[in-house]
């Protein structure tokens, strides 16, 4: 891993080679920066240290992303690669790897899991959406069953319990805001 020191000295090379690679002269980049000749000039040699006011408008004048100047470390492999959580036969995969906030899963219910759903109450706000099979919601007063492509939405101090009635697994997308934080769903109107 290179040291800020590494990436930084490696600007004025890389910022060299852009502008010749575009055929572009000190003087024409100093017009459409407004940086001086000079300044450009020891920015490319490493006699001034890049700063964000300076690499600013070189990456607009350049067309290239700030990262591409300063040549960023690429920030890891985007994949989730989930461990499952499983509680009373109930499988959860994790798909977010933050602590707090907003937190994302994928659940997969067994069949008549659980068999005898009990209500519970806690803090935050729950959004639920099936994918597949179907969900029986125990909301409040409310005994709801959910299918394919159905979304629900309550906050998590009310009485609730999930459970799946048939006898092939049910799986939902489940999002949950721990401090009540409310999700928003929006419905395109349907086409006529």
């Amino acid at each position: 891993m290179a040291s800020n020191e590494d990436v930084l000295a490696a600007v004025g090379p890389r910022l060299r080679a852009l502008r010749r690679q575009r055929g572009t002269t000190l003087a024409q980049l100093a017009q459409a920066t407004g940086i001086s000749v000079s300044t450009l000039s020891r920015l490319e040699s490493g006699g001034r240290r890049p700063t964000l006011e300076l690499l600013l408008p070189l990456a607009r004048a350049h067309q290239v992303p700030l990262d591409e100047l300063v040549g960023a470390p690429p920030t890891g492999d985007p994949r989730l690669h989930p461990r499952p959580i499983v509680r009373h036969g109930i499988t959860f995969l994790p798909l977010t790897r933050r602590p707090g906030g907003l937190q994302a899963f994928k659940q997969i219910l067994p069949p008549h899991t659980p068999a005898e759903p009990e209500q519970q109450t806690h803090e935050g706000y729950e959004w639920l959406y099936v994918l597949s099979g179907r969900v029986r919601l125990l909301l409040a007063e409310h005994d709801l069953l959910l299918t394919p492509g159905e979304v629900a939405e309550f906050d998590t101090r009310l009485p609730h319990a999930v459970a799946n009635p048939d006898s092939r697994p049910a799986e939902l997308l489940n999002l949950f805001g721990p401090q009540g934080e409310r999700l928003h769903v929006r419905a395109r109107p349907a086409a006529h």
